[in-house]
Order: C-alpha cells, then structure tokens, then sequence
C-alpha cells in the first residue's frame, strides 16, 4: 500500500469484522430477550453508559501514550502514509484500533455469555417480600392422599 490514508485503508478489513460481530451480537440479544418473552434490553443505562467511560479512558490512555512513544521516537510514521490529520504527534488513524476495541469488546460478552439459570421464583413458585411461600388455595389443592 502506498499513498496518503494507507495507515487507514489497513483498518478497513477489522472494521468490517467488528461490524459483523457487533452485528451478530445484536441478533443474540434480541433472540435471547424474546425467548425470556421479554422485548429487546431497552433499560440498559448502566450497561452503556459504563461502555462509553471506558471507551472514553481507552481513547485518552491511547492518545497519551501513543504521543509519549512517538515523541520519544520509539515508533516512526511515514508521513506519505498518513492521512495527515493529527492528534499531538500521533495520526487519528492509530486510534482506529482502540474504537474497534470499545465495540468488540462488549459484542464478543453478549455472544459468549450463557445464558442464566431459571430464578429461585421460576423454580418453586412466587413468593412475597419475606420469603415466604404464599399459602395453598384450597379450592385448587389437591385431594389429601394424593402425592
């Protein structure tokens, strides 16, 4: 590869992965809250909100970093390869790599997680704020002898 955005152009095939996996990820979900009959996870604040945290420290840890070892000149860059547009000393390509993590990342713990035993409730039936089993309703026991 040769010309300026060559740096880029090398992170369009990952990107293509994580959007499939992202993509993928999705459908999982969706499947897995409609067999719970339940709708899609819509109420998931924390979820996200915790992903954008991260991903917002992964992106300043990787611009301050990257910055420290391109100035100390321990990795190099060839301007004819780049776009040219820079964050410090580093080129906006080379966070390419950290956006791509905040996606996949989470994508990869929906389609490897399993899914959650039933609940004590969905076992032995409902119960109230105690703990306590609700009491039998005689018209619907069965007859006495019966196992």
């Amino acid at each position: 590869m040769t010309g300026s955005g060559a740096y880029a152009l090398l992170a369009v095939p990952f990107f293509a992965a994580v959007a499939v996996v992202a993509l993928a990820a999705g459908v999982v979900a969706a499947r897995r809250a409609r067999a719970r009959g339940r709708r899609a996870p819509t109420g998931r604040r924390i979820v996200l909100v915790t992903g954008l945290v991260a991903g917002v420290a992964l992106l300043v840890m990787t611009i301050v970093f990257d910055n420290v070892i391109v100035t100390l000149r321990i990795v190099a860059y060839d301007p004819a390869l780049i776009s040219g547009a820079k964050i410090g000393a580093i080129p906006v390509e080379d966070l390419a790599y950290s956006i791509a993590a905040i996606v996949l990342l989470p994508s990869l713990w929906v389609l490897f997680d399993r899914p959650t035993r039933p609940s004590q409730e969905d076992r032995t039936g409902p119960r109230d704020r105690t703990g306590a089993r609700p009491a039998p309703d005689p018209t619907t026991a069965p007859p006495e002898g019966s196992p």
